[in-house]
C-alpha cells in the first residue's frame, strides 16, 4: 500500500461534543484531511451540521477541509462553504441538475470541485467533464448513514474510474466502509484517498493513530 494514500477522517463518526478536540485528536495521530459530511435530511435520510459549525471548527485548524454535500441543492451552498473554510467541495451527481455549472460555481470559488457517485451511478456519466473535476469520490455504501459494509461490488467501479483518470491531476477518493481490511482493496483498484469515519472514531483517542497507520496501510 502506498504511503502516499490520503487518509480523510469523516468527522460524521466523532463525539459532536468535542468536535474540535476529536479534529485535533485525529491532525496529531496523523489524518491528511478532514471530512465533512453535509446532510440536509432530504437527499438523504440524516441532518449533519451546516457552514456555522465548519466555520467554527475552521478557527482551530489548518487541515485541508473537505466538504462533502449530501443536498439536494448543493449550488445554495457553495459561497457559504467557501466563506466556512472548505478546501474542497463535492457534490452529487444525483443531485446536481446541471453539473457542469454546478462545477464551474466551485472552481471560480478556488476550491477543487469534487463529484460524488452513488453506487448504482455509471463512471461514464463523467466523460464529459473531467476537465472540471479535481476529485472523484467513489460512495462504496449508500449515502446517509455510517458504519456501513463495505460494497465489495464497486471494486471494479474504482478500477474503472482509475482508468477513467488515467494521468489527470485527479483524486480518486472512496468513501464507506473503509477499514485496515477494505482499504487495500480500494487501494489496489487505484484509490489514493479514503474516508473512514467508525473505523478511526470508534475507538478511543488513544488508537487514532494506529487505526489511521492500519487504513494507510504503513
Amino acid at each position: 500500500m502506498s504511503i502516499g494514500t490520503i487518509i480523510a477522517p469523516s468527522i460524521l463518526a466523532a463525539n459532536f461534543a468535542e468536535l474540535a478536540a476529536e479534529i485535533k485528536q485525529v491532525e496529531t495521530a496523523g489524518a491528511d484531511w478532514i471530512h465533512l459530511d453535509v446532510m440536509d435530511g432530504r437527499f438523504v435520510p440524516n441532518l449533519s451540521f451546516g457552514a456555522p459549525v465548519i466555520a467554527s471548527l475552521r478557527k482551530n485548524s489548518s487541515s485541508y477541509f473537505d466538504a462533502h454535500l449530501m443536498v439536494e441543492n448543493p449550488d445554495s451552498l457553495i459561497t457559504d462553504m467557501k466563506q466556512a473554510g472548505c478546501d474542497g467541495i463535492t457534490v452529487h451527481f444525483e443531485a446536481c441538475s446541471h453539473l457542469d455549472r454546478t462545477l464551474s460555481a466551485i472552481n471560480e470559488h478556488d476550491c477543487r470541485a469534487g463529484v460524488a457517485l452513488n453506487p448504482h451511478t455509471s463512471v461514464e456519466s463523467l466523460t464529459h467533464i473531467l476537465e472540471k473535476i479535481g476529485l472523484i469520490l467513489i460512495m462504496t455504501v449508500n449515502p446517509g448513514f455510517g458504519g456501513q459494509k463495505f460494497i465489495k461490488s464497486m471494486v471494479h467501479k474504482i478500477q474503472q474510474a482509475r482508468s477513467l483518470i488515467g494521468d489527470r491531476p485527479i483524486q480518486l477518493q472512496v468513501d464507506g466502509g473503509i477499514t485496515a481490511q477494505t482499504a487495500p482493496l480500494a487501494i489496489a483498484a487505484g484509490a489514493n484517498n479514503l474516508v473512514a469515519g467508525s473505523a478511526i472514531f470508534g475507538a478511543g483517542a488513544d488508537k487514532y493513530g494506529s487505526r489511521i497507520k492500519a487504513i494507510r496501510g504503513s
